[in-house]
């Protein structure tokens, strides 16, 4: 199954089996069958773009990938990486940047000839100040569109990797729209309620369930 962030509401994309039901339409859901027209997309992307009236929205079929590539043919595809950083002095404490109005993790747009791994690295160095960090796991990646200055829908693949630092003095990358860096224990946040990404989100509740 793949999960899609489209102006803030999910968009699922899954096989016969993963739908789990019948097509229906509530004041909150849509699940509808794919009925093998990649035009169907272009109908759903123009309603999420203009509204956020659906909790999600799911489309199925008998091959999730397919549903994928028909859906992504309507995009220009960016690359980007990024880390979920935790504190080596202080369990449970996670790095996070404050961008837009949003609570976010450091990230970029992978650059010709670099590894994804190399690009996360990179990124969080530069978007944070941190001067070093600890290259772990891979974490999986998210998915969201958005348009570009030109109008044109891009879907973003975003390869994330788990992270170690030590804590020293943070510095913003100011050019980035960047507004604050913080060491954040990972529970207390989200307990908050924070205003962040719903990609970023899941991101952060599949680690705090770890």
């Amino acid at each position: 199954m793949y999960k899609i962030y489209i102006n803030g509401t999910p968009l699922f994309l899954a096989n016969t089996e993963e739908a789990g039901g019948a097509p229906f339409v509530d004041d909150t859901k849509i699940v509808a069958r794919y009925p093998g027209n990649s035009r169907l997309f272009l109908n759903y992307l123009d309603m999420l773009e203009k509204n956020t009236r659906f909790d999600s929205v799911t489309v199925y079929g008998e091959d999730a990938h397919q549903l994928f590539s028909d859906f992504a043919s309507h995009f220009r595809i960016i690359e980007a990486a990024g880390g979920l950083v935790h504190n080596k002095e202080a369990e449970g404490e996670v790095l996070l940047i404050f961008k837009r109005d949003h609570w976010d993790l450091p990230k970029g747009k992978i650059d010709k000839g670099e590894s994804r791994e190399e690009a996360a690295v990179r990124e969080v160095l530069e978007e944070t100040g941190l001067s070093s960090v600890e290259l772990g796991d891979y974490l999986g990646i998210t998915y969201h569109t958005y348009r570009d200055r030109k109008n044109r829908r891009i879907l973003k693949y975003t390869y994330w990797y788990r992270m170690k630092a030590e804590r020293e003095t943070l510095m913003p990358q100011a050019e980035e729209e960047i507004e604050y860096a913080e060491w954040r224990h990972l529970k207390a946040f989200l307990d908050t309620g924070p205003v962040v990404y719903g990609n970023i989100k899941d991101l952060l509740e599949r680690e705090l369930a770890i």
